[in-house]
Order: C-alpha cells, then sequence, then structure tokens
C-alpha cells in the first residue's frame, strides 16, 4: 500500500504521461550525485519488438556463466518491483519506497514524468549495489528516452524496428528508426537486429556519425533453426545451441541478438558454450506466448484446452506470433485456436488483427480491466467482424473463456493478446 501510494503522489508530478525529454532527469541526477556515472558497464537496448526477451536471454547466458546483472525493464506486469532487478533479484517493495522517496525529495516538486523518476530511482539502486553487468531497456524511442542520459555503453542493440508508437516517434519507419539509433554513442559496438532496409539505412547514417561499429544481422551475423538446434553464424565459424525455453520463431532472432552480443563482447566477457546453452534453456519471461499451467482460470478449463498469453501489441508482434500459431498447425491439424482479444484504443485494431484471419477459429473481445484507455469491446469485435473473424464482445474474461468453451470442442489452445496491460491483469489474477 505504501509504494502504490507512493506512485500515485508521484504520477501527479507532470501532466503528460510522455513528454520525451532528457533535461528534467538531469537535473535530478545532479541533485542525487550523478548515479548514472556509477554504474557497472551498461548494455543499452532499444527497438520496438524483442527488447525484453533480448535482456531476458543475454541476462541468463550471463548467470550461466557465473556473472551477476542489473536488470531495468518496462512496463510491468503485476507490480512495479518487476523493473528492477538488482544483482539478479527483484527489488523489494520497500527499498523501491526508499529509493523513490529520496528521488522524490531531491525533484522537490518540479515537473517531472513517472517513467523519469523511477529511471532515476533505478540508477541509485543500480549504483548503491555490485552487479557485474546493467542491462538497460529504452522506454520509449531512444534519442529523448530517461535511459539516454547513459553516454557511455560498452554495447548498444537495436531490435527489429516497426511502427508502434507513432504518435511521439513520427509517422514513418525512418522517423521511427531516428529516434532509435539515438543510443548510438560514440566509438561505441552495436549489435544490430533484423530490420526493414529504410530503418537499416538510418541506423547506417546514425553509426557514421557516431563512428559506431555496428554488427548487422545476415552482415556480421546469422542465426536459424534447425530441426533440433538453432544455428548461430559468425566470423566465418558456425556453432550450434539448445533452443530457448521461449517459444515462437521471434525467439529464436531474439536468441541470436543475444548470442551476438555474448560474441562480441567475449574479451571483457568470457563465455563458454556451455553456458550459452544454459542460458537459452533456463530464460524465462512472462506474458511472451506463455503456458499458463495453473491457476484459477485452468482450473475452468475441460481436458485438451490450453490457456496462453502473449503481450504483443503492434502488427509486427502479430505477424510473429501468427506465423507460430501456423506452425502449430501444421505439426498438429487437430489442434483449433480461440482468441481473446483486448487493446488500448490508440492501437490500430485492424492491422493488429489482421495477422490472424484464417487461422482463428472464434474471437472474442474485452475490456483491459482498470485501464481507462481500453478500447471498447464493441467496437473491437465490429473490426473484428468485418475482417471476416467470427467475434463478439464479453463483458469479461471469463466470459470469453466460457463463451469459447461452449461453442467448441476437442483439442484447442485460448490465446488471450493485444496488450501487455492485459496479460498483466490475468497473471495478477492467477496466481
Amino acid at each position: 500500500m505504501i509504494l502504490e501510494k507512493t506512485i500515485k503522489r508521484i504520477e501527479l508530478l507532470h501532466p503528460k504521461v510522455i513528454d520525451l525529454s532528457l533535461e528534467r532527469l538531469k537535473t535530478l541526477l545532479e541533485k542525487l550525485d550523478n548515479p548514472e556515472k556509477k554504474l557497472p558497464p551498461v548494455i543499452h537496448v532499444a527497438g520496438t519488438n524483442g527488447k525484453g526477451s533480448t535482456i531476458s536471454i543475454l541476462r541468463s547466458i550471463q548467470s550461466a556463466a557465473g556473472r551477476s546483472s542489473h536488470v531495468y525493464t518496462s512496463p510491468h506486469l503485476v507490480d512495479l518491483t518487476e523493473r528492477f532487478l538488482i544483482a539478479d533479484k527483484e527489488v523489494k517493495a520497500t527499498t523501491l519506497v526508499k529509493l523513490l522517496k529520496q528521488c522524490e525529495e531531491a525533484n522537490a516538486g518540479s515537473a517531472i514524468t513517472f517513467f523519469e523518476i523511477i529511471t532515476a530511482a533505478g540508477f541509485l539502486a543500480f549504483s548503491h549495489f555490485k552487479a557485474d553487468l546493467l542491462l538497460l531497456e529504452v522506454g520509449l524511442g531512444g534519442r529523448f528516452d530517461a535511459t539516454n542520459v547513459i553516454n557511455n555503453p560498452i554495447l548498444s542493440i537495436i531490435t527489429p524496428i516497426s511502427l508502434d508508437h507513432q504518435r511521439y516517434l513520427g509517422n514513418t519507419l525512418s522517423k521511427i528508426a531516428f529516434e532509435k539509433a539515438g543510443i548510438l554513442k560514440d566509438n561505441k559496438p552495436a549489435i544490430i537486429g533484423k530490420q526493414y532496409p529504410e530503418a537499416l539505412e538510418v541506423i547506417k547514417s546514425k553509426a557514421a556519425e557516431t563512428n559506431s561499429k555496428l554488427f548487422v544481422f545476415e552482415r556480421d551475423w546469422n542465426i536459424s533453426e534447425t530441426k533440433d538446434a538453432i544455428k548461430f553464424e559468425v566470423d566465418g565459424d558456425t556453432r550450434y545451441f539448445e533452443k530457448p525455453s521461449l517459444k515462437g520463431a521471434h525467439q529464436i532472432h531474439n536468441s541470436g541478438i543475444a548470442i551476438a552480443a555474448a560474441h562480441y563482447m567475449n574479451k571483457t566477457f568470457p563465455i563458454r558454450n556451455n553456458a550459452i546453452d544454459t542460458g537459452l534453456k533456463r530464460v524465462r519471461w512472462p506474458a511472451r506466448l506463455q503456458k499458463i499451467n495453473k491457476g484459477p482460470l485452468i482450473d475452468l478449463l475441460p481436458d485438451q484446452v490450453e490457456l496462453w498469453l502473449d503481450g504483443g501489441h503492434n502488427q509486427d508482434a502479430s505477424l510473429v506470433i501468427a506465423e507460430t500459431i501456423n506452425t502449430w498447425r501444421k505439426q498438429d491439424p487437430s489442434l483449433t485456436f480461440h482468441l481473446i482479444f483486448g487493446s488500448l484504443n490508440n492501437r490500430e485494431t485492424e492491422s493488429l488483427l489482421a495477422p490472424f484471419a484464417e487461422i482463428i477459429d472464434l474471437v472474442q473481445t474485452v475490456a483491459i480491466p482498470q485501464q481507462e484507455s481500453t478500447a471498447s469491446p464493441a467496437n473491437t469485435a465490429k473490426i473484428a467482424l468485418s475482417l471476416g473473424f467470427n467475434a463478439k464482445p464479453s463483458t469479461s474474461l471469463l466470459s470469453a473463456i466460457q463463451a469459447i468453451i461452449s461453442k467448441s470442442s476437442g483439442k484447442r489452445i485460448i490465446l488471450v493478446y493485444g496488450s501487455l496491460y492485459l496479460a498483466g491483469s490475468i497473471l495478477e489474477k492467477n496466481c
């Protein structure tokens, strides 16, 4: 309760939820004696899709090699403490309250966004405790994101870029890529994941300005899937590793980015192939094609029905999830797939749903609990109907599950999809 009260108070310090800038945070950090300058080596990660998964895989690999990592990711699914790992352990709520109060007192009522002040709290925590690495995820964009006060990372990573947050980052892929590429720093290397050509050109242009050496997917390194392994190719060498525990073809690519990062840091942070294997097998990252195995919702399901969860919220995420479902269908033609869908009202529902056309048998639309900006289930269902789906709105997740169960039989997978906020609400209720 104390943490919740602290969060509500901090949220009132700035009238806008998002106001991209570095100056407010720099001012606060100076008052806090610049904790961002007292951190372990930083790996800074930007991109549209796969940032959190890539960080989780890289952390798991480094942990298998005996190293500890601080981690800062966003958003959280259930509790704010999830965003901060201190030497691989989630921060305690009492510790986070103390850090936030310290930042709040130093800020002295000045305008500052919620993300900026929790970023300051993270830097404070990471400066107070020892770790071998800090894995730092960009919140939004890159160039003016609060995390970009870090000016000396040992490595930057840019995961695949696609259209997202156009209101803040621009309405073209090139403009969005320009913002993401803003994390590239002078004379510092960067791992670049799979990109659309126009995004890659922008990244290369920025790298030329900063003299950043790029290690680009399909040019300098490659990752692919075989029947029993993943194949990583770099510098004329081919190595085979265990498949990651995270499901979906997109996680093969995210694994490749993490392996590439480990490879190019090998002189500073040596790593053996068996540590990479172990890290890939052990990695966990909730709400990314996560199968729910227990809890009240599972107790409702009849035999042969599985409940899966994914927080994808843009078209490229839908495309990769749809690709995975198609693969599962080919492997087991008896399976049918159903979708429980809910998103925020600033999302393009049509582009989120379209990739699932002809592979989903039934769509139930729901509101995201406790989110004022949730899309209307009725409006979402109308859009789904216009795309050819058998779709109906539901008043709750429970009623959506019950409707699907009553209208189908046999081996089924129910996928809850459309927003990390929706995923978080389910994990909170089902834990």
